[in-house]
């Protein structure tokens, strides 16, 4: 079975970089761990921790979102409502709450979800965002909570993967076929190299 570790990153897009590396590192304090870049294009990536990444890429021509409440139902084609982060503490959650306050972003009063405590704002992209503190006491991957009270057969099934759903694969990739293709790393490999001493 694949073993997660968490999100790599999440790739969102952003207008206005200057005031997207404003609000994610100076304002949240994320740090800017990659910024990649050509005429008309920019891919940059904030570390949320030490597993875990958004990204944001700067094209051309991009309006802001039209301003979509958390959780409100919506009709048409839509795949994003919202994306929640998790924080250690409820003094981690009041000081994002008075930063962004501070800053005159919109920022939800706290929420108590039973599960977790949440605050919810906008970045400056009209993206919807959530802070969390899970409460250790009702941690829900521990516990898991189907309280749907009509759950569909495929959920009744239960919480864990269920064998046997998918065609088996019948022929894992050899080693001697398994090739990577080129991306972007080479910038990347080259500084990091040139920052070790290597080239």
């Amino acid at each position: 079975m694949v073993k997660y570790t968490g999100i790599n990153h999440l790739a969102m897009v952003t207008g206005d970089m200057d005031a997207t590396v404003r609000f994610w590192r100076d304002l949240l304090g994320m740090r800017l761990v990659v910024g990649l870049g050509r005429p008309g294009y920019r891919h940059y990536f904030f570390e949320i921790s030490a597993q875990d990444m958004i990204a944001f890429f700067e094209w051309e021509g991009v309006d802001r979102l039209p301003e979509k409440d958390h959780g409100v139902p919506v009709r048409g084609p839509v795949a994003f409502d919202h994306i929640s982060f998790a924080v250690q503490s409820s003094d981690d959650l009041w000081e994002l709450k008075d930063r962004l306050e501070a800053a005159d972003f919109w920022v939800s009063e706290v929420v108590d979800h039973g599960f977790i405590h949440s605050v919810y704002a906008f970045d400056p992209n009209n993206i919807p965002i959530e802070f969390s503190v899970p409460i250790e006491e009702y941690e829900v991957r521990r516990i898991p909570a189907m309280l749907d009270p009509k759950p569909t057969d495929i959920t009744r099934e239960g919480p864990e993967p269920q064998p046997g759903k998918w065609p088996p694969v019948r022929r894992p990739t050899p080693l001697h076929e398994r090739e990577v293709y080129d991306g972007e790393g080479e910038k990347i490999i080259a500084f990091m190299n040139r920052v070790r001493g290597r080239g």
